[in-house]
């Protein structure tokens, strides 16, 4: 988690840098909105560029992995905002494997609905569903969100999408086809499905539009 502070804090510097303002005070609600999309496009995409090659025993790579989702869901007709969960899903394995869905879910909060933020961060409850039996522990403790709303969506996700993306003859989009999709799903207007939110406005304010 350190490592990815310090990645965020650095790219937010340098673009700070970059508008020639001495404080950040000074900075205007363009100049933040500009920072933050930017930003953090590029840290998802700098992230999941950083699991090629890490495979975790796995047929294909975490990055292959991400990039199969996404693409499966794309071709079956899913929502933008979807669409990027899938690519990122997986991220956060390498800072915190056991919560590992909470990272892309904190993330990506500010822009996406409250069913996908439920997805991402409960994804690898949901997904345990398929092996947690091979060390003798209980494969059902997606149950214990069985009530919740969003409880069959999270089950579509890891069915359909998650769970069959580790095939390494699958023929997968390119990643930079991915890049307009998340450019799109990041200039909504922030925490627009978090209408009681306290953190809606603050930093880059209501400029962007859904």
């Amino acid at each position: 988690m350190k490592r990815l502070v310090r990645h965020f804090c650095s790219t937010i510097t340098g673009d700070l840098r970059s508008m020639n303002s001495k404080q950040f005070l000074n900075a205007t609600q363009e100049h933040n909105k500009n920072i933050t999309n930017k930003s953090v496009t590029n840290i998802l995409f700098d992230l999941l560029e950083k699991q090629k090659g890490k495979t975790n025993g796995f047929p294909v790579d975490l990055y292959t992995h991400q990039i199969q989702t996404a693409t499966r869901a794309y071709r079956d007709g899913a929502d933008d905002e979807t669409i990027v969960c899938c690519l990122f899903h997986d991220i956060g394995e390498d800072i915190s494997p056991s919560n590992h869905g909470e990272i892309p879910a904190s993330i990506l909060r500010p822009y996406i609905s409250r069913k996908n933020y439920f997805i991402l961060e409960k994804h690898e409850i949901f997904q345990s569903k398929y092996y947690m039996h091979h060390f003798g522990l209980d494969p059902n403790k997606r149950e214990h969100f069985k009530d919740n709303m969003y409880y069959q969506d999270a089950i579509k996700f890891c069915e359909k999408w998650d769970a069959p993306s580790f095939d390494p003859n699958y023929s997968n989009l390119e990643l930079d086809f991915f890049r307009p999709i998340v450019e799109k799903v990041l200039v909504k207007s922030i925490f627009w499905d978090w209408n009681d939110d306290i953190k809606k406005d603050l930093v880059i304010g209501s400029s962007t539009k859904s």
